[in-house]
């Protein structure tokens, strides 16, 4: 993840003021540096502070590898292909019920 990615990243995160739940699909990111591990502990201390989820969908291998060798790594939530559809499914009842 480039720098200009992280930031871009974050601006997106941030923007979701309020979400119970934020889903990032890392299925295109193909490696981590130090920044890119860097701004995934800052967005999740943020959706900490801000009583949101922050769960990650799909990474690649070699980014799970990189995520469990960094030990506050490990409490990221990675989901699985099915949990995503039923979060994809619950807020796809709620949103057309609140309409």
């Amino acid at each position: 993840m480039r720098s200009e990615a992280a930031l871009e990243l974050r601006e997106a995160v941030n923007s979701q003021l309020g979400a119970r739940i934020i889903v990032l699909d890392l299925s295109e990111v193909a490696a981590l540096e130090a920044g890119g591990l860097g701004m995934l502990g800052f967005l999740q201390r943020w959706a900490n502070d801000h009583g949101t989820q922050l769960k990650l969908f799909n990474p690649r291998e070699s980014v799970r590898c990189r995520l469990e060798q960094v030990s506050w790594m490990r409490e990221f939530n990675i989901i699985a292909r099915d949990e995503m559809v039923n979060l994809l499914a619950v807020g796809g009842r709620r949103n057309a019920v609140a309409a």
